[in-house]
C-alpha cells in the first residue's frame, strides 16, 4: 500500500515508514502543496495511492464519492510526527485489511 500524505503530516514520514509503505509520497514533495482537494484526489486515484490526512475533507469526499482512492483519517489532534509514525506502524495490519476490503472507503485512526 502506497500512502499519499497530505500537507500535514510531515514529509519525514515517507522515509521513516518506507519499510512498511514503500513508494509513499507527501504532496509537498510532489509539488502539490496548496493544490485543491480535487487535484490531490485525482493524483492519488490515478497513481494508486491511499490518502493519509489529519483533516476531515478527504473523509467527507470518500463518503460522498467512494473509492478509489481510499482515505486514512488520522484523528490525533495536535501531535508530533513521531506520534503519527507510531500510529501508522501500530495499525499496519488494520490498514492492510482496510486496503484489501473493496467495500470500505475510509479508515479512522485515533480518537
Amino acid at each position: 500500500m502506497k500512502l499519499l500524505l497530505d500537507e500535514n503530516p510531515s514529509d519525514r514520514l515517507v522515509a521513516s515508514l518506507a519499510d512498511l509503505y514503500p513508494g509513499s509520497e507527501q504532496i509537498l514533495t510532489l509539488g502539490l502543496g496548496g493544490a485543491g482537494d480535487d487535484v490531490v484526489w485525482e493524483y492519488a486515484r490515478f497513481h494508486g495511492f491511499t490518502i493519509v490526512s489529519k483533516d476531515s475533507d478527504f473523509f467527507d469526499r470518500s463518503v460522498l464519492t467512494g473509492a478509489p482512492p481510499k482515505v486514512i483519517w488520522i484523528r490525533l489532534g495536535n501531535c508530533s510526527t513521531q506520534e503519527v509514525e507510531r500510529m501508522l506502524r501500530s495499525k499496519a495490519l488494520e490498514m492492510q485489511g482496510f486496503f484489501e476490503d473493496d467495500h470500505e472507503t475510509c479508515l479512522r485512526l485515533g480518537r
